[in-house]
């Protein structure tokens, strides 16, 4: 039976400012990436998710970031590198320590937003990260755009990764993501955003924004959290995928 994992961006709430349905989308993916406090997030909202996730054997990612609250880490920064190394060990940590204190642990790290997009080819920036997280633990697994150039890198350089897809992006012919500032980049259809997903676990395209397909092969599918229809999207994508006798499992493996 085929399996594949469903992710999506968790604990991105703030104080008073409220994003996402980590209760709901909990119910439906078997990865949560957890934001760190560099883009999103605050101490007590972070270590809910964490306490909620864990009830949910639903797995944890550290959700690491450039330090752009104010930007939710979308922006591009040209950040040193051994300020990069220390801001993604540091945000690891955080999360290794509340995750503990939730009765679960971090088995996988996932850039975020602008810094997920930069080392998907700036190699420099990406050794900073994957420096990170030989420096902090070797055994955990990095998220990475479907198809990028960090994959190879990141694997020459010891680490385990895993390739990513996204439900709720259109794609370019060349296989990489439509920037947000184009027309048609983010997704709202959940029929539509199951169908591409299935399309691409049973023969691994997708179609393109321009109509072609594409070639793409991944092992985990995010669901954006702060979309307005994630909960809709995430949902219909497991039940499409279930029917389609797909088996759904964390690429990390589950709680120890």
């Amino acid at each position: 039976m085929p399996t594949i994992d469903i992710n999506s961006d968790l604990g991105e709430s703030f104080g008073a400012w409220h994003m996402g349905d980590d209760a709901a989308m909990l119910d439906v993916v078997t990865s949560a990436n957890v934001a760190c406090g560099f883009h999103a997030g605050d101490p007590a909202g972070i270590l809910r998710t964490l306490k909620a996730a864990a009830a949910k054997n639903v797995t944890i990612g550290a959700h690491v970031a450039y330090p752009d609250k104010v930007g939710f880490g979308r922006r591009n920064m040209d950040v040193a590198s051994d300020e990069l190394t220390a801001d993604v060990i540091y945000q690891i940590g955080a999360l290794q320590g509340l995750a503990k204190a939730a009765g679960t642990c971090v088995r996988y790290v996932k850039p975020h937003g602008a810094l997920y997009n930069t080392i998907a080819h700036d190699r420099r920036q990406a050794l900073a990260v994957i420096e990170a997280i030989r420096t902090i633990d070797s055994n955990l697994i990095l998220v990475a755009l479907a198809g990028s150039s960090l994959i190879e890198l990141a694997r020459n350089e010891g680490l385990q990764c895993i390739a990513e897809a996204f439900a709720d992006r259109a794609y370019t012919p060349q296989g990489t993501l439509v920037s947000r500032r184009e027309p048609g980049a983010v997704l709202h259809d959940p029929k539509l955003v199951a169908q591409r997903m299935l399309r691409l676990v049973e023969d691994g395209t997708i179609e393109a924004i321009d109509g072609s397909l594409t070639r793409i092969q991944a092992d985990s599918i995010c669901v954006h959290g702060d979309s307005p229809a994630a909960v809709e999207m995430a949902r219909e994508l497991r039940r499409v995928l279930e029917q389609a006798n797909m088996s759904l499992l964390p690429f990390a493996g589950g709680r120890p």
